[in-house]
């Protein structure tokens, strides 16, 4: 991975457009190709970024960009779409390497590891016809945690949480965006899994098309008696 602390300024175009305005930020440029556009701030969420598959080139200034103070350009093109960041550097602060390796993967607590082991074997109860594919299904960003399809042969890629909030659906819509780029996946569906969704994160995934599904996870465990509900 590539950490690099710089003054710098980014546009993004393609399927929107969007400006940063100068300032310090962190820029990481990981392995898989992906590059993420950090502010002190945010938490975990990235101010911008361009996921894989892309490419990175980086460039001398033109005159106009010199003028304005740059020292170097970085240019984002994604791979397959017209979705183009770029990065005017006007002083490095810190640029580092790191070899990071193979990582292990997320380990979840144990009763969100359980709702999804849970819905993974009762994968039927979110609709007539729906079939497990598998769990973690990898993507270039983290796993997806059930892939299945539905009755009609759709993919549909679900999320789960304990507590589903807006940064978990942002998290599934990141997913989807990759999925539904692979040719034998695609149309993938959303599903919003979580033991309670809050309004504002379901209000967000209802907008995106993403379903959202309250998990009962004691009638899920066999606690109650009668039919399993999910609702």
């Amino acid at each position: 991975m590539r950490v690099v602390v710089a003054q710098c300024s980014a546009s993004y175009s393609g399927r929107l457009s969007a400006r940063l305005p100068l300032a310090t930020r962190v820029i990481l440029v990981k392995a898989d190709g992906s590059v993420l556009i950090h502010a002190d701030g945010g938490s975990y969420k990235p101010l911008n970024w361009m996921s894989p598959p892309c490419c990175l080139r980086e460039q001398p200034p033109s005159e106009e960009a010199s003028g304005r103070g740059a020292v170097a350009v970085w240019v984002v093109q994604h791979d397959k779409t017209d979705d183009r960041l770029e990065i005017e550097i006007h002083a490095f602060e810190s640029d580092t390497e790191h070899e990071l390796g193979q990582d292990p993967g997320l380990t979840k607590d144990g009763v969100e590891a359980h709702l999804q082991e849970l819905l993974a074997e009762q994968i039927g109860l979110l609709g007539e016809g729906y079939k497990l594919v598998r769990r973690e299904h990898p993507t270039a960003i983290g796993p997806v945690d059930i892939l299945a399809r539905d009755g009609n042969g759709q993919s549909v890629a679900i999320e789960i949480k304990r507590r589903g909030e807006v940064d978990g659906v942002e998290q599934l819509s990141r997913y989807l965006e990759l999925l539904n780029r692979d040719p034998l996946l695609s149309p993938v569906e959303g599903v919003f899994a979580a033991q309670e969704i809050k309004p504002q994160a379901r209000t967000l995934a209802e907008d995106r098309g993403i379903r959202c599904v309250v998990l009962d996870y004691d009638a899920l465990r066999g606690a109650e008696t009668g039919a399993h509900r999910l609702f």
